[in-house]
């Protein structure tokens, strides 16, 4: 992709799409139109400093497309409801469903090439596995309004006649890194363990109300954002198949494994309580997540992912601690 390309990214102003614009900009490129709600003012710091051609308000963008007709290269739509304790569907429909179906048509209309998140909270309980085989959507159960709203466009699209001239739908995992400072009750465990060591020098973790998972034990695929960024761009540059990939590291941690690790990045000893979980989200836990990462790869994605120690340490030290973003 040429420097003087026109990229547009959704949700720009959130925590994987503020990152994803910071790191374009490294990248040389400058030309990039950015949508969001910019309402919120502790969102405001993630777009610091970064380079934009313009910003639309996200109820306003298709209106501005058909009133100004840009000249787009490619487009990240990273922007979503992505809430899992948000319970009332219809959010989740408009901007996971209806939205994301107006970004498809129009980068197949326009021949624009598009990458989008999906979530592998479409995987449910993982009763059927962790596979990105585009005829496991159609199977799955998700247990909560957002991880069946991703699934629904994820089947969506697949089930389309006409489709962008290239096209990628990113399973994210468990990410974390800078830029989460707004997400409150849903950042990253880390970000919430940063924060309860400053200031009690303790963290809490969710006991386990399944037999067969100890306290702490429950495992997740936690992705840093900057190996989310890498994928993102090889993806514009290489074009491999279109089609749905799974993103996490393909190795599950247990939560316990990245509060020591949040420790170990402030050179201080592990400190834990177990809590019981809250019970609003008790019975729709995921306690087990691993991408499997075959198919990016067979794609000729080899770089490696930072390793949870490694990733973790990079987040607390250089951002973190330094009250500093990506």
């Amino acid at each position: 992709m040429r420097n003087n390309a026109t990229i547009v990214v959704t949700g720009a102003a959130g925590f994987i799409g503020s990152c994803l614009v910071g790191f374009l900009n490294s990248k040389g490129y400058d030309n990039i139109i950015i949508t969001d709600d910019f309402s919120r003012s502790d969102k405001i710091p993630n777009l610091e400093g970064k380079n934009i051609i313009k910003k639309v308000e996200r109820e306003l963008f298709f209106s501005w497309l058909t009133e100004t007709n840009p000249d787009i290269d490619f487009i990240f739509h990273i922007g979503a409801r992505t809430d899992t304790t948000e319970f009332d569907y219809s959010i989740h429909q408009h901007l996971n469903v209806d939205y994301s179906q107006k970004i498809w048509r129009y980068c197949t209309e326009k021949k624009i090439p598009l990458v989008y998140a999906s979530s592998a909270a479409t995987y449910g309980a993982g009763e059927f596995g962790y596979s990105d085989n585009h005829e496991l959507p159609f199977k799955l159960q998700p247990l909560n309004p957002y991880g069946i709203s991703k699934n629904e466009f994820d089947k969506w699209a697949l089930l389309q006649d006409s489709a962008p001239p290239f096209w990628a739908g990113l399973k994210f995992f468990n990410v974390y890194g800078p830029n989460e400072y707004h997400k409150g009750r849903m950042a990253s465990v880390i970000w919430h363990s940063f924060n309860q060591v400053k200031k009690d020098g303790r963290v809490k973790l969710f006991k386990s109300h399944r037999p067969d998972f100890q306290d702490g034990q429950q495992l997740r695929d936690f992705i840093y954002v900057k190996d989310v960024l890498k994928v993102c761009d090889w993806l514009m540059q290489d074009s491999p198949a279109s089609g749905i990939y799974n993103l996490g590291t393909g190795k599950a941690r247990a939560f316990e494994d990245l509060v020591k690790a949040t420790f170990a990045g402030l050179d201080m000893p592990a400190k834990i309580d177990f809590i019981d979980m809250p019970g609003d989200i008790r019975d729709k836990y995921q306690y087990f997540t691993e991408a499997d990462m075959s198919k990016l790869q067979q794609a000729g994605y080899h770089e490696p992912f930072y390793s949870l120690e490694t990733g973790v340490t990079d987040y607390v030290r250089h951002y973190l601690a330094a009250g500093l973003y990506c």
